[in-house]
Parts: structure tokens; sequence; C-alpha cells
């Protein structure tokens, strides 16, 4: 699977719990930053202002291996599916100290507007940059 977008991530002392390896939930949070990361590349190439208000609707993780402090996991990001106003992204974590990938997940991601909270249309700008970003990779 190929992805445009990773960024390292360091773990923190303190993104482990109690059984001494980092806790379920930060896991969302590395997806988060590679969410975030995706989608400045994406923005950075849209010319003109967007209506674009992303939450997101559903996420999982498959945790595949304990991950410890000290590390540095590359979190790896891609839209493996654009509808008419969401979208899925696809992650992967995987850890530098273990040379193997620690887990895997997915979000649904839905613009919605502000005014009304209900889904809207991703703006044409926006889902070419998407297009022509995923298939960078795919060529």
């Amino acid at each position: 699977m190929t992805f445009p977008v990773s960024l390292n991530i360091e773990v923190a002392w303190g993104d482990m719990d109690a059984f001494g390896h980092v806790n379920n939930t930060i896991y969302f949070r590395y997806f988060e930053s590679t969410r975030i990361a995706y989608m400045r590349t994406v923005e950075d190439r849209v010319i003109e202002p967007v209506d674009f208000h992303p939450v997101v609707a559903s996420a999982r993780c498959d945790y595949l291996f304990p991950v410890v402090f000290p590390d540095t996991l590359t979190g790896h990001g891609r839209v493996s599916r654009l509808g008419n106003s969401s979208f899925t992204m696809e992650y992967e974590l995987t850890s530098r100290a273990q040379g193997i990938t620690v887990a895997k997940g997915e979000a649904t991601i839905v613009n919605i507007d502000l005014q009304t909270g209900k889904p809207q249309s991703i703006p044409q700008p926006l889902r070419d940059c998407i297009e022509t970003l995923e298939n960078s990779v795919q060529n």
C-alpha cells in the first residue's frame, strides 16, 4: 500500500500507561497528527479559499504490536475513498525501534455546513488536490 503523506512522531513518556506501553487512546492522537499533516499538504495546494469543515464521523484502530518509550513512529496517511461529502482515510504506524507496522486504522471524515451541522459537498478544488496527491503515488 502506498501513502502520499508520512511524518515522524516521537513517542512521549507520558503516552504510556500503567501497563508499560502506549495507551490505546494515544494511537488516535497519532492518527490525528497524520491526518492534519495530510490535510495541510492538500490545503497548501488549494489556491482559492474553500468551505471545508471536517469532522470525524467514525474511527477505528487495529493494534498489531505494543509500543514503548523511547521510539519514533512514522505515521502514514492516504485517502482510500472520496465520496460526495465524506472521505475515508487510512493510517499506518510503523515503529523505528521495532522495524514493523504496529497499528493500522481508518476514519471517515465528513465535511459539514457550520450553520446546519449537516453534511455538505467537498469543494471541487479540494477534491482535485486530494485526487492529484493520491495519483502521485499510484504512478
